[in-house]
C-alpha cells in the first residue's frame, strides 16, 4: 500500500516512479497553513529644516509561501522534524537567502540546510533532535539585499516525545521505542513484492529512515495507482482504512489491517504498507507526531531520499553538499550558544 531532485532527467524519472507506485487514496496531500507575505513599508523621514515625508520603500522581492511543521500552538513533532521553508518564487541568490535562515533550538544540535529545488529548502540536523524542547526559525529576508521591504518571519516549533519504530520485516514486527525506552511490540505484515514496474518491485515496502509525514483516522484507499478505476475490473479496491499515519510519498503507510489478521506476525502479504493489529494500529496513530522516525527493513527496494521526507537517507556529508554556503565559515550549524544544558494516498494491501 504505497500512498520530495538533483540530475535532471534521472531525478524526474525517479519521482515519476514513486507516483506510479503510489498506492492512491482519494484525499490529497494534508492541508497547508496561509502563506506568510511580506508587506510594503514606509518610512517617515524628515529633510533638514522641513516638514516630515513618507517614503515609500521597495515592494519585496522575496518572500515566504509556507513553513512546514506548523508552530508549537498547533502541533508538536518528532525528533526527525525537516524543517522546509518554500519561497513564494524561484530563488536567484540561494546563498544569500540561506544566511538569512536561522535556527535556534534550547538543545541545539548540528544542522544544515538542503536545496531540493529553486524554491525550496530543508533543514536537517546531523543527529535527531533532544526531545522534549522547543526550536526557533527566523527568516530575517529584509536582510537580503534589495528586499528590505520584506517581513521578517519567525515560528517557533515544539519537539515532543523520542519515538521510534523500528520494522523488521523478515521477522514481521514493529518495535515501538519512546524516549529509548522500549513502549509496544506489534506484529505486522509489510510488501509481499511480485509487481515489478519499471524494474522496481512496487509491491515491496521501501527500506530505511522514514519520516511521519501526517495521519488519519480513516483513509480511503483505492486502486487508481494501479491504472484500476472501474468497479468491474476484479483487481478493484475501494477500501476505508483505520488509522493510517502516512511514511512516504509513494503510497506507504503504517496502519490497522483490513482483515487478513492471520498474516500479521507470520508473512507479508500488503502491497506496500505496514500493516498492523487493530490496537497495535491504534495506539501507534494515538502516539504519532509529524517527524517521528519509522526505521524499516529487511527488504530490497531501498527508499529514495527524495521520496516524501526521506531526508535521512542521505549521509551528513551528502546532506551538507546540497547547501549554498561553503563548508565552513557559515551559518549552518545551529546556534550552539544556547545550550545552557550540554503513495500520496495509500496504497491498499
Amino acid at each position: 500500500m504505497n500512498t520530495l531532485k538533483r540530475t535532471a532527467h534521472a531525478s524526474l524519472a525517479l519521482v515519476a516512479l514513486a507516483a506510479a507506485a503510489a498506492c492512491s487514496t482519494e484525499s490529497g496531500p494534508a492541508a497547508q497553513p496561509a502563506p506568510v507575505r511580506g508587506t510594503v513599508k514606509t518610512e517617515t523621514r524628515s529633510p533638514a529644516g522641513g516638514a516630515a515625508i513618507k517614503v515609500k520603500l521597495r515592494k519585496p522581492q522575496l518572500g515566504i509561501a509556507d513553513i512546514t511543521p506548523m508552530g508549537e500552538d498547533v502541533e508538536t513533532v518528532g525528533v526527525g522534524l525537516p524543517i522546509i521553508v518554500t519561497f513564494d518564487k524561484p530563488v536567484t541568490d540561494r546563498a544569500a537567502a540561506e544566511t538569512v535562515l536561522q535556527v535556534q533550538a534550547d538543545r541545539p544540535v548540528e544542522g544544515a540546510w538542503r536545496w531540493v529545488s529553486d524554491r525550496k529548502v530543508v533543514y536537517r540536523t546531523k543527529t535527531y533532535w533532544r526531545p522534549h524542547q522547543k526550536v526557533t526559525l527566523t527568516a530575517r529576508l529584509s536582510q537580503i539585499p534589495g528586499n528590505e521591504a520584506a517581513k521578517d518571519v519567525t515560528r517557533r516549533f515544539a519537539i515532543g516525545a523520542a519515538n521510534i519504530a523500528v520494522v523488521n520485516t523478515g521477522k514481521h514486527v514493529m518495535k515501538v521505542y519512546r524516549d529509548a525506552k522500549l513502549a509496544k511490540t506489534i506484529p505486522i505484515s509489510a510488501g509481499r513484492g511480485g509487481l515489478v514496474r519499471n524494474g522496481v518491485d512496487v509491491y515491496l515496502t521501501t527500506s530505511g529512515v522514514h519520516l511521519a509525514m501526517g495521519k488519519k483516522a480513516v483513509e480511503t484507499m483505492t486502486s487508481s495507482w494501479l491504472g484500476v478505476t472501474d468497479p468491474k475490473d476484479p483487481r478493484y479496491y475501494k477500501e476505508e482504512i483505520p488509522w493510517a499515519v502516512r511514511i512516504s510519498d509513494s503510497g506507504e503507510y503504517v496502519h490497522q489491517s483490513g482483515g487478513y489478521y492471520q498474516f500479521l506476525g507470520r508473512s507479508n502479504q500488503s502491497h506496500g504498507c505496514v500493516r498492523a493489529t487493530p490496537a497495535g494500529a491504534k495506539w501507534f496513530y494515538g502516539i504519532a507526531q509529524r517527524g517521528d522516525v519509522v526505521k524499516i527493513a529487511g527488504t530490497k527496494r531501498k527508499l529514495d531520499w527524495r521520496n516524501g521526507w526521506g531526508f535521512w537517507q542521505l549521509s551528513w556529508t551528502q546532506w551538507k553538499q546540497g547547501s549554498a554556503l561553503p563548508a565552513t565559515g557559515t551559518r549552518q550549524n545551529t546556534d550552539q550558544n544556547t545550550d545552557q544544558n550540554t503513495e500520496q494516498g495509500g496504497q491498499q494491501g
